[in-house]
């Protein structure tokens, strides 16, 4: 199902709630078109609108960016495009995700046996999340509800998250909306949490929200159902956040 038809337009739901159009940069456009991306994945963007997301994080060549729980790499190869020979791309696995999936940490390290050189695989427990030096962005794509069904520490790890960026760096959250699902049992059983319950927690790490997006917005999922659910699945009403790390 295709959300919205954006053209090289990008339409942008501020914080403030005013809305404004914004140009699709070259390099954005140019990552998304890339033809080394698989068919899998182009077949996804209508629904994920890349370049509205990659639009909208800021991310520029020369970025050093964090893809927290990459899975087979849809994000990460369109980020190590943007990010050129001068940046680079982690594709970071939670512990508990390399222990249940391991082929997450090898669909790393194949990317980057595949020409996109810049991406290195990193493997940590959430909640000590650590780098040896600051980065541009941490990006988490619909796995912020997986850490609190997993019973992570949420302020440790989002404290860990604004302490590896860059001042002025971004914390990008894409998730499943479950409005009123703030409890680990319902996150667990519909893999969706309540948008209000993730603003609290990150902006009490000291993050300023900078962008609250309509872009992955779905009115016809109503919520009630399971992400997996055939009914659903790939379709699902999600909330875009985009927090910024204060410059002071």
């Amino acid at each position: 199902m295709k959300r919205f038809a954006f053209g090289l337009a990008v339409a942008i739901s501020a914080m403030a709630g005013t809305a404004y159009a914004k140009a699709v940069p070259d390099y954005v456009a140019a990552a998304v078109a890339d033809a080394a991306r698989p068919e899998k994945d182009r077949a996804r963007d209508a629904d994920r609108e890349p370049a509205a997301i990659m639009t909208l994080t800021g991310v520029k060549p020369g970025d050093h960016i964090v893809d927290v729980g990459p899975g087979a790499g849809y994000y990460t190869r369109i980020f190590s495009r943007i990010a050129g020979a001068k940046g680079k791309v982690t594709g970071f696995n939670p512990t508990w995700v390399a222990e249940k999936f391991p082929t997450a940490v090898q669909a790393m390290a194949g990317l980057a046996a595949s020409g996109y050189a810049n991406v290195e695989g990193l493997v940590q427990p959430m909640a000590d999340f650590k780098l040896d030096k600051p980065v541009n962005l941490i990006f988490m794509s619909q796995v912020y509800h997986d850490q609190v069904w997993q019973k992570i520490d949420i302020a440790k790890m989002n404290k860990a998250i604004f302490d590896a960026l860059k001042p002025g760096g971004v914390f990008f959250v894409i998730d499943h909306i479950g409005r009123g699902v703030t409890m680990i049992e319902q996150i667990d059983k519909l893999h969706r949490i309540d948008p209000a319950l993730v603003k609290q927690q990150i902006l009490a790490a000291g993050f300023e929200l900078a962008a609250d997006s309509d872009v992955l917005r779905n009115p016809y999922d109503l919520g009630d159902k399971s992400v997996f659910s055939p009914a659903i699945r790939g379709r699902t009403d999600q909330f875009v956040f985009k927090f910024r790390k204060p410059r002071n």
